[in-house]
């Protein structure tokens, strides 16, 4: 039974609605919409021009309309009279087949047609710093190894707590908060669910700590690489799938090697096999790639791959395989569009379970430290160029995440390409003034 926003809002004191949706470059887009013109609202959605946002339309398409999911409805913690909703996209009375969320549903609908329904975590990382972007907020926090540091964790403790409070209110079953590797850098970690929410929830979860940290004068970034010789923003993903009701682990079996199943093998050889077409997605952005290629940083070790590798339970590699039954995806980092990320993920799985791929061989190596004994294993793409033309070479891949989205995601990717080619940069005058 579809929930009555209406109702919602009278029995929780709500006067406005945030209907929001996600564009391809993971832009959150939203109308504040009253309390009482929610009802209209929930039935034709509210209507936006799709050309002033991310997606690939022009000024003469009709309204873009985006009708609210009352089921991903959230009060907002810290303000209390408005709520949150995710929505999905639609024009002509049909769903627009580019839109990040509805390419995320159609793929949950093709996974359950084959009795499969894919759970996931994620491990989203950002950084607290100065309002200017500039330095990290934390004067003090300067250790050399600064991952779990106790003292500076607490000396953000209002702006945590006060998250991890919202989530406890909010029932996500959070477990965990630290400070990560980098110097201003920090983790929290709420319960696995079915993928179409734990998009939702991460996709609140970036407004949320936006606005948290904003509350406190500070500025959250989730920037995958925002400082030199810092470790960057990773958001790793912890992938099972289960029968379709949800009991049942349908790749974990204890007699096999790592305890994945042979149908859980393929879905990894999926993961394998469109590495290099998945970092498009994965990794959006030209400066994502400054923290899979990054040198060494101060803390010893950059904790995110750059060669297409697997493995037990060992951080050095692209999928970590910790236990039976799951994996993990350390491949995505904070840049991400939280519908993208997990639509990708089955896209790629459902192909190696058709395909039977095989994800080659494991290595129990430190790819850290010994990356270059592995000769028979791809780099992962040097940047966003190589990463749009692995993709678009991918046609098994774009096929199954959706040939419109493919084709709309490459447009205007490509475009942002070309326009940071187009920019100048101050190392360009530094290296070239005086020859």
């Amino acid at each position: 039974m579809t929930l009555d926003l209406s109702q919602y809002a009278s029995e929780r004191g709500i006067k406005y609605f945030m209907i929001s949706y996600t564009d391809l470059f993971g832009g959150q887009r939203a109308k504040l919409v009253p309390a009482e013109a929610i009802a209209d609202m929930q039935k034709d959605g509210a209507g936006f021009a799709g050309f002033a946002t991310w997606l690939d339309l022009t000024p003469a398409h009709p309204d873009l309309f985006a009708v609210p999911d009352a089921s991903s409805v959230i009060q907002l913690p810290w303000k209390k009279d408005v709520a949150w909703v995710a929505a999905d996209c639609v024009m002509d009375d049909r769903p627009v087949e580019q839109a990040p969320r509805v390419v995320l549903k159609k793929l949950v609908a093709e996974a359950a047609e084959e009795g499969l329904r894919v759970k996931t975590g994620v491990e989203p990382e950002f950084f607290l710093i100065s309002p200017d972007g500039s330095v990290i907020s934390d004067q003090f926090d300067t250790a050399e190894k600064p991952c779990y540091d106790q003292q500076a964790v607490m000396r953000r403790y209002d702006v945590i707590a006060e998250i991890c409070d919202y989530m406890l209110e909010l029932g996500w079953k959070p477990y965990q908060n630290d400070h990560e590797d980098a110097n201003g850098q920090f983790e929290m970690n709420w319960e696995y669910d079915d993928v179409l929410k734990t998009a939702d929830r991460h996709s609140f979860f970036k407004f949320m700590v936006k606005s948290v940290a904003e509350k406190h004068g500070l500025r959250a970034t989730f920037m995958p690489k925002p400082f030199k010789g810092l470790t960057g923003n990773g958001c790793h993903a912890h992938i099972s799938v289960w029968d379709i009701d949800g009991k049942v682990n349908a790749f974990a079996d204890k007699e096999m090697a790592f305890g994945l199943s042979a149908q859980g093998k393929t879905f990894l050889g999926g993961i394998m096999k469109h590495a290099s077409a998945l970092a498009a997605i994965t990794n959006p952005t030209v400066n994502s790639y400054k923290r899979i290629n990054a040198p060494r940083t101060t803390s010893g070790a950059t904790w995110s791959p750059n060669t297409v590798t697997w493995t037990g339970n060992n951080r050095t590699h692209m999928v970590r395989v910790p236990g039976p039954g799951r994996f993990e995806l350390r491949l995505p980092d904070g840049a991400v569009n939280p519908y993208l990320l997990q639509a990708i993920i089955i896209a790629a799985g459902l192909d190696g379970i058709h395909s039977r791929a095989d994800p080659g061989p494991h290595h129990d190596i430190d790819m850290y430290a010994e990356g270059h004994l592995v000769k028979d294993a791809p780099r992962l793409p040097l940047n966003l160029l190589d990463a749009l033309r692995a993709y678009d070479a991918d046609e098994g891949l774009k096929a199954a995440i959706g040939s419109e989205f493919s084709a709309a995601y490459l447009k205007l990717k490509h475009r942002e390409w070309n326009a940071y080619c187009s920019h100048f940069t101050q190392w360009e005058r530094d290296s070239t003034l005086d020859i």
